[in-house]
């Protein structure tokens, strides 16, 4: 009797297990037909890919390896989505790291291409190439032999960086010297500065370049300088001028710290991914910001960061924004890096500005218009002979802001002591 019942529990056991065991197979199977389903359309479109490839291997007038192909493939891919989501090869990637770090190996010049020739804008103080001797001006015509006649300029970059204490020989011509004549440099650690400032008066102008890692602790460096870090101006500065102009932007990071160095509270901005997820970066009391007036200088080229910064400012009446109007990219990349050093650059979310604006596609508007004056735009040739001072003091919109933070002085000494002109009833 005792086996009769075991047996039939046996029976019973393997009966609900094969029971659950079914119900699990014909689960997965249903699952797995509804994702083969779901997925159909990829395979198809997958097939054609691989049937496109076939094609071109085997008929296209030059050989092409699956490599170059399949990048190819990649760069559209992300090209389709919108212009600044892209594929980065691992020697971009590397050149996007050194650009956002700020230093490199290699001489410390600054170069273009003027009149189809490789051309020196200036050399970077206190760099080996300052220390060779090479001027604002020169033409480079060979790096190390290599003639620079077509070369593009980031070819040129490319063969001038290198590591520090490796040499590079640069054939130069120069204005006033019959021919042509070799310097030898070794190359260095070169860190390049995000920001330049002069005092005009007693009105200081910051430049920031781009908003690359310390961006932010330059222009504290500067403020601290000229001892405007604290709650009250001292009166040797009536006012100072950031310029954002032709500044493309660069760290998120960096322009949430740039805008923090003259907010004591407030939203600085906020991001929203695809599933609407809200991001919000505020302001923090860090006990040094001044009270001086604040005017930042934008145009078409201020973009990104540089618009998170004016945005910020203007919306927490900060700052008047003086210029033009900037050029409308509130779009957040993030860098995937892959596993042979190439890289994607994917837009993830959209930026938007305390009040809630989102300037995509459509770029902060000035609170004062001013443009350069066109018939006062300098050569090349003048540029280059110019100091970093005399260039600021020459710029049209400058002198346009140095006014505007004078007058602003005069009236605000004129509220203090109680003029009847300036009293309101």
């Amino acid at each position: 009797m005792k086996e009769q019942t075991k047996k039939k529990a046996k029976i019973i056991f393997y009966s609900l297990v094969a029971a659950v065991l079914t119900g699990f197979i014909i689960a997965n199977i249903t699952l797995l037909a509804r994702v083969e389903e779901d997925h159909s359309e990829v395979y198809a479109e997958l097939k054609k890919f691989t049937r496109v490839m076939k094609i071109i291997r085997e008929n296209y007038v030059e050989e092409k390896n699956e490599d170059t192909l399949i990048e190819g493939a990649i760069r559209g891919m992300l090209m389709s989505l919108d212009p600044y989501s892209s594929y980065l090869s691992k020697d971009e990637f590397k050149e996007m790291q050194i650009e956002t770090k700020g230093q490199y190996g290699g001489l410390g010049i600054e170069i273009t291409i003027h009149n189809g020739i490789l051309t020196v804008v200036a050399p970077i103080e206190d760099t080996p190439a300052y220390r060779a001797g090479i001027q604002a001006g020169d033409m480079i015509v060979e790096i190390d032999g290599k003639s620079t006649k077509d070369m593009t300029l980031s070819e040129a970059v490319k063969l001038m960086r290198g590591p520090k204490g490796t040499k590079v020989v640069l054939t130069i011509m120069r204005e006033g010297k019959s021919k042509p004549f070799k310097v030898e440099i070794v190359r260095d650690i070169i860190h390049i500065k995000a920001t330049k400032s002069v005092q005009l008066d007693d009105v200081l102008y910051i430049r920031l370049k781009q908003f690359q890692e310390n961006a932010a602790r330059e222009i504290l460096n500067i403020l601290k300088k000229h001892k405007l870090l604290n709650s009250t101006n001292n009166g040797k500065i009536a006012g100072v001028i950031l310029d954002l102009r032709n500044n493309l932007g660069g760290l998120l990071e960096e322009a949430i710290r740039v805008a923090d160095d003259f907010l004591r509270e407030g939203t600085i901005v906020y991001t929203k991914d695809r599933e609407g997820v809200k991001n919000v970066f505020e302001a923090r009391d860090d006990g040094f910001e001044g009270d001086f007036p604040l005017i930042v200088l934008v145009n078409r080229g201020s973009a990104s960061a540089s618009e998170i910064v004016a945005g910020a400012l203007r919306d927490n009446h900060r700052a008047l924004i003086m210029g033009e109007k900037t050029f409308g990219k509130a779009s957040v990349q993030t860098i995937f890096p892959l596993e042979d050093g190439a890289a994607v650059r994917l837009t993830t979310a959209y930026y938007y500005t305390p009040s809630g604006e989102l300037i995509h596609g459509k770029g902060i508007k000035p609170d004062i218009e001013a443009r350069p004056d066109e018939n006062s735009r300098m050569s090349i040739e003048d540029f280059m002979k110019m100091s970093f001072e005399e260039r600021v003091r020459k710029d049209r919109v400058v002198e346009k802001a140095y006014e505007l933070i004078k007058a602003w002085g005069v009236f605000a000494k004129t509220l203090q002591t109680g003029s009847k002109s300036a009293q309101i009833h």
